[in-house]
């Protein structure tokens, strides 16, 4: 059943070759994949790169302009029933003393 799938019929061929069209397998456009992988890359991967980061650049710029929240000391929020295994235990891995505030307000505030 599969090999007659893979037959293509005379009337279609006439037709492609006709319309400039090569139905047949040519494996010598594909000899080299790391060609084809290589003008993938600098063609699509490198502009998205650069989109990606202008489109970053273009909303930190944007979230730079905005001052920082007052610090507001809900009791639901950053409730610590044990320490953080690293540091002073009070500070988060990633922590940011401009933008992340501890249990009792920002760093340079207090």
């Amino acid at each position: 059943m599969m090999s007659k799938l893979l037959i293509v019929s005379p009337p279609l061929m006439r037709a492609s070759r006709q319309f400039g069209l090569n139905l047949t397998h040519n494996r010598s456009e594909f000899k080299n994949p790391a060609r084809i992988w290589k003008i993938a890359f600098f063609t699509i991967c490198c502009p998205a790169i650069i989109g990606g980061y202008i489109n970053m650049e273009i909303k930190e710029a944007e979230e730079a302009k905005h001052p920082r929240p007052e610090f507001i000391p809900y009791e639901h929020l950053r409730i610590r029933h044990k320490p953080f295994p690293w540091g002073d235990g009070n500070h988060s891995l990633f922590h940011n003393p401009a933008r992340n505030p501890l249990p009792e307000g920002y760093e340079d505030e207090a």
